[in-house]
């Protein structure tokens, strides 16, 4: 039961890097009026990870 708990932890948090960074930088590159910029995209990545960690951590 624990290992089906990490791998949908691990699924999620995957899905919320690629949906957060990736569609950040996607959203940058086509749409560069809208304004996020490279700092935006930076700081999607840099929040994606620690609200994963906070949010799953204790499934270690």
């Amino acid at each position: 039961m624990a290992l089906s708990r990490r791998l949908t932890a691990e699924f999620i948090a995957t899905f919320w890097l690629v949906l957060g960074g990736c569609g950040s930088a996607v959203l940058t590159a086509t749409f560069p009026e809208v304004g996020i910029g490279i700092l935006g995209v930076v700081l999607a990545f840099g929040l994606t990870v620690p609200t994963m960690a906070y949010a799953f951590g204790h499934l270690e």
